[in-house]
């Protein structure tokens, strides 16, 4: 058979393939093109399960159940005027995580709130984090109560009343947000 006949055959395939596996499957695979001596053959192959926690989450359960968290959290460098701000917080606040274990931008900054959180130190800061599905959906509808389009969401709130939010990303940094919003 003619080499493009068979990339066009593993192609459809591959298509077709994916089309019949459930969503997240297809998500994580990794399919590819290898080419051995008889032409091009289309493959696919679990390379990592993705995991999905949703719920209230313990921080230390991201850390050793997602990969790149650890990593994320060990290497983010604080900033330590923010966090001595952060340090002299006398009001209770509670900051509200709305994170997908999925998200590439959940992965990138909720570490690095983490790590921020940890320096802090501060008994007045509380923190829950509320893990969503692709959906943006928890079973008990905790993320529900937040009106919120886009993850990660930090929900800053003092005396039971909203002060502010990060979404997505910060303007500046985690740090410096969190100490604009709670000027």
């Amino acid at each position: 058979m003619h080499n493009n006949v068979r990339t066009l055959l593993a192609t459809t395939a591959l298509f077709f393939s994916t089309q019949m596996l459930p969503m997240a499957a297809s998500a994580n695979s990794g399919c590819a093109f290898e080419k051995d001596q008889q032409g091009f053959i289309a493959t696919c192959s679990e390379e990592k399960q993705e995991v999905i926690l949703t719920g209230v989450i313990q921080p230390q359960t991201l850390t050793t159940e997602l990969p790149g968290y650890t990593e994320g959290f060990t290497n983010y460098q604080v900033d330590a005027q923010a966090i001595d701000v952060l340090k002299a917080i006398k009001e209770p606040t509670q900051i509200v995580v709305i994170i997908g274990t999925w998200c590439p931008d959940c992965h990138r900054e909720t570490p690095h709130f983490m790590r921020i959180i940890e320096a802090a130190a501060n008994p007045n800061i509380e923190v829950e984090y509320i893990g969503v599905d692709r959906s943006k959906q928890d079973p008990e509808g905790l993320a529900a109560k937040y009106a919120f389009s886009r993850i990660p969401t930090f929900i800053v709130k003092q005396q039971g009343k909203e002060l502010g939010r990060i979404v997505e990303r910060p303007q500046t940094t985690l740090e410096a947000d969190l100490v604009e919003i709670l000027k």
